[in-house]
C-alpha cells in the first residue's frame, strides 16, 4: 500500500505541476509579442515596477507563504491516509477542492472564479500591456512552482511537516 501512497502523492505533484506549468507557458507567446514592440519609457517602468509586485504579492506572499505549504502538506497527508477518491482526484484534493475545512475550499473556489474571470479581462487587453501582465504573472507562478516544489521535497522526506493540511479535523 505503501507504493500506491507515494504514487497518488506524486500524481498530486504532477498534476499541479502541469497545471501551472501549462499556464506559465501559455503566457509566453503573449510575452513575446509584447517584447517585441517598440517600449516607450513608461512601458518599462511599468513593467520592471509589476514584476516585482507579482514577484513579491503572488509569488512570496501568495505561494511561498501560504499555498505552497498547504498544498505540500496536503501532498502528505495524501501519502499518509490511504483513500482511492483522494488518490484518484490528487491533483485537486491536493488544492483543497474538497475534504478540506471550509476556509480553504472557499479560498480554493474562489480564487480560481477570479483567476478565470482575470483571464476573460485579459484576454481583451491589448499590447504591450497583455503581454506585460502576463510576464508579471508568469514570473509569480514560476517562483510559486519552485517553492512548491521545495515544499513537497520537505513534506515528503522530513520526519516533521510543521505545516496543516487544513483537513476537517486538522
Amino acid at each position: 500500500m505503501k507504493i500506491i501512497s507515494l504514487i497518488a502523492a506524486l500524481w498530486g505533484i504532477v498534476g499541479i505541476t502541469l497545471l501551472l506549468g501549462k499556464a506559465i507557458l501559455g503566457m509566453q507567446p503573449h510575452v513575446n509579442e509584447a517584447l517585441a514592440e517598440p517600449f516607450a519609457l513608461l512601458h518599462w517602468i511599468i513593467l520592471i515596477g509589476f514584476c516585482f509586485f507579482m514577484l513579491y504579492f503572488e509569488g512570496y506572499k501568495g505561494f511561498q507563504k501560504k499555498y505552497s505549504p498547504r498544498t505540500a502538506a496536503r501532498v502528505r497527508y495524501l501519502r499518509d491516509h490511504p483513500n482511492i477518491l483522494h488518490y484518484l482526484l490528487a491533483p485537486l484534493f491536493c488544492m483543497g477542492y474538497f475534504f478540506a475545512n471550509r476556509k480553504t475550499k472557499l479560498k480554493a473556489y474562489i480564487l480560481t472564479i477570479g483567476i478565470a474571470l482575470l483571464v476573460m479581462a485579459m484576454n481583451k487587453c491589448p499590447q504591450p500591456w497583455r503581454g506585460i501582465v502576463d510576464l508579471g504573472v508568469m514570473l509569480g507562478l514560476s517562483w510559486g512552482l519552485v517553492a512548491f516544489w521545495v515544499f513537497c521535497f520537505q513534506a515528503l522526506t522530513q520526519k516533521n511537516f510543521p505545516h496543516s493540511p487544513e483537513t476537517p479535523g486538522s
